[in-house]
């Protein structure tokens, strides 16, 4: 069964939770540590959560103001994420801080309100409020791996990790959609052990299929690592290059990471 609205708002907050506390020990001036992520900050991944709560709450309360603003975004899809970096680099990290505590509140309020069945507009197609909600869980979770990395800390999982690959799992279109492939006719099975009795599964059974640890598949496809340094198994050509350039969210192709041994 697909989890129910308030079922999502308890992962979301429990995945923020996480974040915050890996956050919690850190001094302000900790926030200007250079991340994983070529060129940003603690300060940066926390700035992007903020802006993107911030333009989610717009797109639930107010579609067409949202909308109106897209012809921009589609001219220059890298710009809007640039953009809002570049800007929002003259907050300090306090005031980043209470803005992203704020702005989460004011996201989950807004969706709360809508009526049931209600879709939101986005970067992309319209979406569920379900959906909506359980994408913001995975970037929450993508930019919390970031920032675990960066402190060297670990990177507890929460209920909110079986979102996160699901999520994944089901963006298969999207990773050779964004990078102007054809998307292949072909299913692929992708069975995770997420430590329930049983694994967590996705498609029917296929000679292309993805085994292995649940968190590792979600690093691949959220590109905080290389399919390489994973002990994931991949199976069938189409699967294998779907690892190569999976992407679950949404915007122009990402870099992604490079295999550990490629980078010494």
């Amino acid at each position: 069964m697909p989890p129910s609205f308030e079922d999502l708002v308890a992962d979301l907050e429990a995945e923020t939770a996480a974040l915050r506390g890996l956050l919690a020990p850190l001094a302000y001036g900790d926030w200007s540590r250079p991340t994983p992520a070529d060129g940003w900050t603690i300060a940066d991944q926390m700035s992007h959560l903020m802006f993107f709560d911030e333009m989610n709450t717009l797109a639930a309360a107010d579609p067409e103001a949202f909308r109106a603003q897209l012809e921009a975004v589609f001219g220059d899809p890298a710009g809007i994420v640039d953009g809002a970096t570049l800007r929002l680099r003259s907050l300090t990290a306090d005031e980043i801080d209470r803005r992203f505590e704020a702005s989460r509140a004011a996201m989950i309020e807004a969706f709360r309100a809508l009526p049931p069945g209600t879709r939101v507009p986005w970067y992309g197609p319209d979406m569920s409020a379900a959906s909506s909600l359980t994408a913001r869980i995975m970037e929450t979770w993508a930019h919390g791996q970031d920032i675990a990395d960066t402190l060297d800390a670990p990177h507890i999982a929460t209920r909110a990790l079986r979102n996160v690959a699901h999520i994944c799992a089901r963006t298969m279109p999207n990773s050779f959609r964004t990078r102007g492939l054809d998307i292949p006719d072909v299913d692929v099975r992708v069975e995770l052990d997420g430590g329930d009795e049983m694994p967590w599964a996705w498609g029917s059974d296929a000679h292309d299929s993805i085994r292995g640890n649940a968190v590792e598949f979600c690093l691949v496809c959220t590109q905080r690592r290389h399919i390489d340094d994973t002990t994931l198994r991949v199976a069938g050509s189409t699967a294998r290059k779907w690892m190569e350039i999976a992407q679950a969210f949404a915007g122009p192709p990402g870099t992604g990471r490079a295999a550990i041994n490629q980078q010494c």
